[in-house]
């Protein structure tokens, strides 16, 4: 083998995914046609799950404290996501190209080989490995590897060279879009008017990023960006503002097509982020889905590799994402009828805005859009933690008081005893002393979160909890998720 996995693509999934393989101790080789890394930032928005992963893996600690904005939207009407029941409501506001910045710099700094101007033309699988064929800079290279994972967008490459389908509906709407310096108009929000709706927002830096609709303009086929001529006379036709005279740095379209993968998984291959989903990137959820596609698969794919993982450990990363995405899929259909149809949809915009008065209601698709409501289903029991991510809390042991979210840094599995005194924890040691090599035991009390004293959790490497009891026996979930102990 050249390497044990071949990552393609060099966006934030791929990015993300090749730190995620590094960490569970696997060779790893992230094959990019784009010769550089893109400046230009599609997305721009992370929710409040994947700002949660990245306190898990320590990566907040190098991207800071971004701009945070509560005002999030569903399909254009207000819904409030700064009250959520995490560390990190709102919408923290990150460049797409700052993201990618963070991720390499990590996926390099843990030792993926990150190639880029290779623009993959060929794959073939084998029995025990993957051959990859690539176009490099001076010119042909063939890979090796035992896995492929598909990183590279909703045109993907590895999707139809593995003939994985990719069913689901064609766009009938439109959006163009463009970042132009130069213009001074008003800020809108999702505004509209007699024949379209219109975004504008100004960044700090006077950039105003544009956003058009036309309600009686279907989309036509492109093979490139559209021109910003086009940009410029469709938001003169929607709100009778002249823009053209701007400087345009950024021009792109995209449209409310909505399909998804048969299959996240074929053999040796494996796709995730917008090679597995093709959705309207509304309200910034199309990056955020992609990026926990990676942080699902990443710990799955290096037990894999590593020789440790249950018999289907790694068909779960299916198992788990599609139905979640397709959950999604059908919330951001809703979301492009409500923001970009006609005046025929005014009637169900007036009852969605109605309902999401509600608390209820709006609490409940806040947690959505954010991705705080997932919740895997990861065996027998009813505690309200089975399934959904650990919550952050404060754990005092002794003397010592110590963030939950960074014992997850390190990519193992953690078993955490919640007893707080050496009664309580020598059961649980001697329990998991035979997959000490791929979880770790911490004991303490909350200090926070005070309704999970006296619980003991199994947390996989991702942050879910998939076993919670009170002295009970964590042996049979820990061979499920962590494969047969030590010596056998």
């Amino acid at each position: 083998m050249d390497t044990q996995v071949i990552v393609v693509g060099a966006g934030p999934v791929g990015l993300l995914l090749a730190a995620e393989l590094r960490l569970g101790g696997v060779a790893t080789v992230v094959l990019e046609g784009l010769a550089a890394p893109a400046t230009a930032s599609r997305a721009s928005t992370l929710h409040a799950r994947t700002m949660e992963f990245f306190d898990q893996r320590g990566l907040l600690d190098e991207l800071g404290t971004p701009p945070n904005d509560g005002a999030g939207h569903f399909g254009g009407l207000p819904l409030d996501l700064g009250g959520l029941d995490t560390r990190h409501p709102g919408q923290w506001k990150v460049l797409q190209a700052r993201t990618e910045e963070l991720l390499a710099a990590r996926a390099d700094a843990l030792g993926a080989r990150i190639r880029r101007g290779h623009l993959v033309t060929g794959l073939r699988q084998h029995p025990d490995h993957v051959e990859v064929v690539a176009q490099g800079p001076t010119g042909p290279v063939r890979l090796r590897a035992a896995y492929v994972v598909g990183c590279d967008g909703e045109d993907s490459t590895v999707r139809r060279l593995a003939a994985i389908d990719f069913p689901g509906a064609a766009a009938n709407k439109e959006l163009l879009r463009a970042d132009v310096d130069g213009i001074d108009i008003p800020g809108r929000r999702f505004e509209r008017f007699p024949t379209g709706m219109a975004v504008a927002a100004r960044r700090p830096d006077g950039v105003t990023r544009v956003m058009v609709h036309e309600f009686a303009v279907r989309p036509v086929p492109r093979t490139g960006p559209p021109a910003f001529a086009e940009v410029a006379a469709a938001w003169a036709r929607v709100t009778g503002e002249d823009i053209g005279h701007g400087t345009p740095l950024w021009v792109n379209a995209f449209d409310n097509a909505c399909r998804q993968a048969a299959r996240y998984r074929q053999g040796r291959v494996l796709l995730a982020g917008d090679a597995a989903h093709r959705q309207m990137p509304v309200g910034g959820q199309a990056l955020n889905l992609g990026l926990q596609d990676a942080a699902n698969l990443g710990w799955k794919l290096a037990a894999q590799v590593r020789g440790w993982a249950p018999a289907d450990l790694l068909d779960s990363y299916h198992d788990e994402r599609h139905p979640v995405t397709e959950r999604v899929l059908a919330g951001i259909t809703a979301q492009s009828q409500l923001l970009l149809g006609g005046p025929e949809v005014d009637g169900l915009r007036a009852v969605f805005a109605e309902l999401l008065t509600l608390d209820g209601v709006a609490h409940h698709l806040a947690r959505g859009i954010a991705g705080l409501d997932v919740r895997y289903p990861v065996g027998p029991g009813d505690h309200p933690l089975l399934g959904s991510r650990l919550p952050a809390f404060e754990l005092t042991a002794g003397q010592r008081t110590q963030d939950v979210m960074r014992l997850l840094r390190t990519g193992r599995g953690l078993l955490l005893a919640l007893g707080g005194d050496e009664a309580r924890t020598a059961r649980p040691a001697a329990e998991l002393a035979p997959w000490a090599d791929r979880v770790d035991l911490v004991a303490g009390r909350p200090a926070t979160g005070a309704d999970l004293a006296g619980h003991d959790l199994l947390v996989r490497p991702d942050g879910h909890v998939v076993w919670a009891d009170v002295q009970g026996d964590p042996r049979p979930a820990l061979r499920r998720w962590f494969g047969a102990p030590l010596g056998h």
